[in-house]
C-alpha cells in the first residue's frame, strides 16, 4: 500500500489497521517526506491549515507521591524542581489572561499528584467559573486520577476538557509506574467522557518502548474515543530513572506524529512536551501531521516563546486560530 492509499483509508474508513500503524514507523528516512505529506492529506481535510496554540499552568508542583519514571515531579527522585502548593484562584486565573494574550485557544491547570482533593477541585472549578467569564478560552484540567463525582462537578462548573495520558502501551506500562494501573488511567479517561467533557489523552515517545508499543498506545485511544491527543517526546531529567534514556532523533518524532495522525484522522494531535529538544530544527515539519501544539513552556522546562512559534506558524504557511473563532483566519476573529 502507498502512503497515499493509506490516507486514502484513513479518511475514507477513520480506521487503519495494526500493520499499517506500524509501517508508518519502519518506514524509512528517504519516505519521510512523502509520509508526512500523506498525513497532512489527513491533517488538511480536518483542520485545514490552522495550528491550535494550547498553553499550561503548572498549578500545583512537586512531590508527587506517584513513582512514574519519567516525573521530575515525582518526590522519590528528588530531582530539582519547584515545590508549591496549589496555587489560588488569582493565580489561576492570571495565567489564563496571559494564556489568552498569547494566542492559546486552550488553558490547561495542571497539579502534581495522585488526584484531586475536594478542596483543589472546587478552586480549578472557581477558577474555571471565572475564566470562562472574561475569556473565550477552552478550559482544561489534568488533576490526575478522579474519584466519586469529581468529573461531574469540574464538567458542571464549566470544564471543557479533562487530560490524563496513558502515556504507553497496557504492556509496557508496569516499566513506566507501579503506584497505580494503566487501568486506573483508563477509567479516569472514561469517567471524564461520560461526564460531558472532552477527553485529553496520550503518551510519551522514547521511555525505552517498542514501536508497537507505540501503536498499541495508539490504538488504546482510538478505543477510548479520545478528541486530543498530545504526543510527548522524552526530555529526560535528571534524577529519575530515565535520565540516561537515548534521546529520539527528529525523524523517529515526526515518523509517530504521522502515525498518531493516520490512526486519529479527526483528532487534536499535538506536538507536545519535547517538542523543541527532540524536533531541533525540524519542529516546523511536525506541523504536518499535528494541528496543534503547546506553547511557552511545560510543567517543569521551558519551551519555546509564544511568540517564536507564532513566527514559525506563519512562515510554514499555517494560520494559529484565534480563541473562541475557531475556523475563523487570524485577523477575523474575536478582538479584545
Amino acid at each position: 500500500m502507498s502512503w497515499y492509499d493509506l490516507a486514502t483509508q484513513s479518511l475514507d474508513e477513520g480506521h487503519i489497521s495494526r500493520e499499517d500503524a506500524l509501517s508508518v514507523l519502519n518506514s524509512s528516512d528517504p519516505e519521510l517526506l512523502e509520509v508526512l505529506s500523506a498525513a497532512y492529506r489527513v491533517r488538511s481535510h480536518f483542520h485545514g491549515n490552522q495550528v491550535r496554540v494550547h498553553v499550561l499552568q503548572n498549578a500545583k508542583s512537586g512531590v508527587c507521591p506517584e513513582d512514574c519514571s519519567f516525573c521530575s515531579q515525582a518526590a522519590q527522585y528528588h530531582s530539582p524542581v519547584p515545590q508549591y502548593g496549589m496555587q489560588s484562584v488569582e493565580e489561576l486565573v492570571e495565567g489564563a489572561r496571559k494564556a489568552h494574550e498569547m494566542g492559546a485557544v486552550t488553558y490547561c491547570m495542571v497539579t502534581s499528584t495522585r488526584g484531586p482533593s475536594s478542596k483543589e477541585v472546587d478552586r480549578i472549578c472557581e477558577a474555571t467559573r471565572i475564566i470562562k467569564s472574561e475569556t473565550p478560552l477552552k478550559v482544561c484540567a489534568s488533576l490526575g486520577l478522579l474519584l466519586g463525582d469529581q468529573a461531574e462537578i469540574l464538567r458542571s462548573a464549566g470544564v471543557d476538557r479533562y487530560n490524563h495520558n496513558l502515556e504507553t502501551s497496557e504492556e509496557h506500562y508496569p516499566s513506566v509506574c507501579t503506584t497505580h494501573t494503566f487501568s486506573d488511567r483508563l477509567e479516569t479517561i472514561r469517567s471524564a467522557k461520560a461526564a460531558g467533557m472532552e477527553a485529553c489523552a496520550g503518551g510519551i515517545m522514547g521511555m525505552g518502548e517498542t514501536p508497537e508499543d507505540r501503536v498499541e498506545l495508539a490504538l488504546s485511544l482510538r478505543e477510548l474515543e479520545v478528541e486530543s491527543v498530545p504526543v510527548n517526546f522524552l526530555n529526560a531529567r535528571p534524577n529519575t530513572p530515565l535520565e540516561s534514556a537515548p534521546q529520539l532523533t527528529p525523524t523517529d518524532c515526526l515518523r509517530s506524529l504521522a502515525m498518531f495522525r493516520f490512526v486519529h484522522p479527526s483528532a487534536d494531535v499535538r506536538a507536545a512536551g519535547g517538542r523543541e529538544i527532540c524536533l531541533g530544527h525540524l519542529q516546523p515539519l511536525a506541523l504536518y501531521p499535528a494541528n496543534s501544539i503547546f506553547t511557552n513552556g511545560y510543567l517543569t522546562t521551558p519551551g519555546q516563546e509564544s511568540s517564536a512559534d507564532w513566527e514559525m506558524i506563519t512562515q510554514a504557511g499555517f494560520e494559529p486560530v484565534v480563541a473562541g473563532a475557531e475556523g475563523v483566519p487570524v485577523g477575523q476573529g474575536v478582538t479584545d
